[in-house]
């Protein structure tokens, strides 16, 4: 009977309880449960380690970055606005209007001849106080004015009677600007004759015909076309004694005669073809309206 049991027969605790070693069994049984739990577990914190490293490291990297970029943006010097440049329309427009005055046509001349004539010639272009007439206040109408430098009008008309000559010459920077001014000028003229003397829709030899045709007191016109005249011998200066420059009127733009450049250079050379040496000699005067 021995050798059916075997050799640890004698091994076995008959006193061992039973209960226990179930106990054991179910434990083992449920430790690869458990395991599996744990595996699983760590399968999932692993990927949010992950991205809480990776979330570190690209934040370790841009901050860097960022900061470089605010401190050059720091240290570049901020972007000046370009300041609009001003117009003479602009200037004109803030600046207090104020009426013309002998000086600022001397100071006119003076400016565009500087680089052009020596200092010696400059001094020649000087005028006299008394080659001036007194200045329009801004209260006057071309009527008034001329009635004020012009007293004996009537009498001047009566004995003027040459032809391509005028008594009164009135420049102005427009064609539109001398019709005007020659509408206004009917209160003063009496029956005198005023000329029209510009470019627009008028040629100069129909000009020059007019003028040698009749006698004509007054001439309304733009420096340029009364220039060109004089320079054509349309139009002499041997009748001239008044000179009346349209200085304080002002175009749309806010700009006086003397403010255009054009204008300004054809005033320039008209003054230069004889007016500036009329002056001198005291047989002609200028008027600044």
């Amino acid at each position: 009977m021995g050798d059916d049991l075997g050799d640890d027969w004698w091994e076995h605790d008959d006193n061992a309880d039973p209960s226990a070693a179930e106990e054991e069994e179910v434990e083992e049984e449920k430790r690869p449960v458990e395991k599996t739990q744990m595996k699983a577990e760590k399968r999932k914190r692993q990927p949010e380690k992950t991205a809480k490293v990776k979330k570190k490291k690209s934040t370790e990297q841009k901050d860097p970055v960022v900061t470089q970029t605010k401190e050059m943006d720091e240290q570049k010097p901020k972007k000046k606005r370009k300041r609009k440049k001003k117009t003479i329309t602009d200037v004109l427009a803030s600046s207090e209007l104020k009426p013309g005055s002998p000086a600022d046509l001397q100071d006119l001349v003076t400016l565009y001849f500087s680089d052009k004539r020596s200092v010696i010639e400059l001094e020649e272009l000087k005028l006299a106080d008394s080659s001036f007439l007194s200045s329009n206040d801004l209260t006057h109408t071309l009527s008034s004015y001329l009635k004020q430098v012009c007293p004996k009008w009537a009498k001047i008309q009566k004995q003027h009677s040459e032809s391509s000559s005028v008594v009164i010459l009135i420049v102005c920077s427009s064609a539109l600007r001398a019709i005007e001014l020659i509408k206004q000028v009917t209160a003063f003229k009496g029956e005198a004759k005023a000329v029209k003397l510009f470019a627009k829709h008028i040629k100069m030899e129909e000009q020059v015909k007019l003028l040698q045709k009749g006698v004509a007191h007054i001439g309304v016109g733009t420096p340029g076309r009364i220039a060109a005249l004089i320079e054509k011998e349309g139009l002499n200066l041997q009748a001239l004694r008044y000179v009346v420059l349209d200085w304080n009127w002002r175009d749309q733009k806010l700009r006086r005669m003397g403010d255009i450049p054009e204008i300004r250079l054809d005033l320039m050379k008209l003054l230069e073809s004889g007016i500036f040496s009329a002056c001198r000699e005291e047989k002609v005067k200028i008027g600044l309206f």
